[in-house]
């Protein structure tokens, strides 16, 4: 495993929307540049206003709402359950994706990943107390949805991350023991 490395909000790029329609702030990715050549990318977007979503073809697409009350999606014609704060929803990439805001402006939380390339897991954990978890997953994420946020990785690193920053670790070829405090999501991605 490489060193963890610790991915602060007030770097993060800023980049338009495929679709113009808005902007992201990138968190990370495993390659490329600008909106091409990724495997997978962890990104943060700001909704304005209610409207459709970029495609991105022959990608999964994991969504969570980070801010604002949520909002409803229609994705291909289907209307999906009220996306409330930190609850997941996975879609296709390429499927026709628009969103209705159900009180205003939201902040969201996407994971994207090419699924014929990667295996990947999304959960929130909200731990009052310390929280154990392992994983053997190629790259472990551990994004902060809370102003404090404590993650420790094994007996050799301990890191405080505050609100929407990111704790990043790659290369992992062993069992990692991670002990989280706080409101965050781990994001396990491994080469299939």
């Amino acid at each position: 495993m490489s060193q963890p490395v610790v991915l602060r909000a007030a770097d993060y790029p800023r980049m338009p929307w495929k679709n113009g329609g808005g902007s992201t702030e990138e968190i990370t990715r495993d390659a490329g540049e600008g909106l091409e050549g990724f495997g997978w990318r962890l990104s943060i977007a700001d909704i304005g206003e209610s409207g459709g979503f970029s495609r991105f073809d022959g990608y999964q697409r994991i969504i969570s709402v980070l801010q604002g009350a949520g909002m409803n999606l229609q994705v291909d014609g289907v209307s999906t359950r009220a996306l409330l704060p930190f609850d997941a929803f996975a879609f296709k990439g390429e499927s026709a994706v628009s969103c209705t805001l159900i009180d205003g402006p939201i902040r969201d939380f996407n994971l994207i990943y090419a699924p014929q390339r990667y295996a990947a897991r999304l959960q929130w954990l909200d731990a009052a107390t310390p929280q154990r978890l392992f994983s053997s997953a190629h790259t472990v994420l551990v994004f902060s949805a809370g102003k404090h946020v404590h993650v420790g990785v094994g007996n050799t690193s301990h890191e405080h991350l505050g609100r929407y920053d990111c704790l990043q670790l790659s290369g992992n070829r062993q069992l990692l023991e991670i002990t989280l405090t706080g409101l965050c999501c781990v994001i396990e991605l491994s080469a299939v």
